[in-house]
């Protein structure tokens, strides 16, 4: 009896423009292995996905400021329950036999309250693992925030290190192993939830050294001395870093992490009050990698430090993407006899 195709739905967290990185290399292999259907919710991404999306949704996004953390009035301003609510119930979960979630509300409170398996593959799903480096210091709220904004049945997740058999090495995407990397003199610098001004007040103090800038809050490239401000691109982006001497972004996660993979000098600058970036700064000072707390004066002498020295730490990222693909539908997949 012929079996039909396993119904896979891949829902993406659209804020911040990681996921869909990381989403680049992973629809390929889930299309590869069933009917695949593509959900985003979220409106911070600048990211765009060259494939097909079938539900598109406005979610529930954390908005950046320009101070260095989220911006909680523009973030619940821009939010909107009611609509969340019904976003959530006319999915119709029930249809698909396999749900991959990374760290996207709609679908995951969809099986929630469906009683449908929804399987977790994203870094956040394993921030809070016994095993992953925490800060000593948190607020119960952003850790109870992380846990519930898009609960699973199951979690596999990605981290600078594997401190345990579900925990992965980061997925490092095909266009960013490929490149041919150089050292052009350059940092690249990615702080989306610092200002323009902010950001150019602290790197001019710095005048010997080129900096280029990708910021979400200018829609004009333009200079200031020293530092070449460019509006955001992926393309260019990653250029950028392939060239560079080192880079200093934000304590999210694929930035740090194919950073790392090109053996660049990283600092990182983790967002305040956002739970998660303090636990990534957690494991990557552990790791060797300079952090700072922020943008401002005390910070300048470290940041001097960090342009001085040769430090890069090495760390090995196999491609295994489709390996944890094909272990995920293994163990969940269903395939329905016709």
């Amino acid at each position: 009896m012929k079996k039909e195709k396993l119904k896979i739905l891949y829902a993406i967290q659209g804020t911040g423009n990681g996921h869909l990185s990381r989403a680049r290399d992973i629809i390929p292999i889930l299309q590869s292995k069933g009917d695949l259907d593509i959900l985003i919710s979220g409106i911070q991404a600048d990211v765009e996905l060259p494939y097909p999306i079938k539900y598109k949704f406005s979610g529930l996004s954390f908005i950046f400021g320009k101070k260095g953390g989220v911006d909680i009035f523009e973030t619940f301003k821009k939010g909107d329950i009611r609509r969340l609510i019904s976003e959530i119930k006319q999915l119709p979960i029930e249809k698909y036999d396999l749900i991959i979630n990374d760290f996207e509300p709609i679908s995951a409170w969809a099986c929630h309250l469906k009683g449908k398996d929804c399987i977790s593959l994203s870094h956040q799903s394993v921030i809070l693992n016994k095993k992953s480096p925490q800060p000593k210091e948190f607020t119960l709220i952003g850790k109870a925030t992380l846990k519930n904004y898009a609960p699973s049945t199951t979690q596999y997740g990605f981290h600078f290190q594997q401190y345990e058999d579900s925990i992965y090495t980061p997925v490092i995407r095909d266009e960013i192993r490929k490149l041919s990397c150089q050292n052009k003199g350059h940092y690249t610098v990615y702080l989306p939830a610092f200002s323009d001004e902010k950001i150019i007040k602290i790197l001019s103090k710095f005048p010997e050294i080129n900096w280029e800038v990708f910021s979400k809050h200018t829609k004009e490239s333009y200079i200031k001395n020293n530092i070449a401000i460019s509006c955001i691109n992926n393309e260019r982006f990653i250029i950028s870093m392939a060239g560079s001497t080192g880079v200093l972004c934000g304590a999210g996660f694929e930035t740090p992490a194919e950073a790392l993979f090109l053996k660049k000098k990283l600092m990182v600058i983790p967002m305040k009050k956002q739970f998660e970036q303090q636990c990534n700064a957690e494991a990557l000072k552990a790791m060797g990698v300079s952090v700072i707390k922020n943008l401002k004066q005390k910070q300048v002498s470290k940041i001097e430090a960090w342009l001085n020295s040769t430090t890069i730490i090495d760390v090995n990222y196999p491609n295994i993407t489709e390996n944890i693909i094909d272990a995920i539908i293994l163990k969940h997949g269903r395939k329905i006899d016709s």
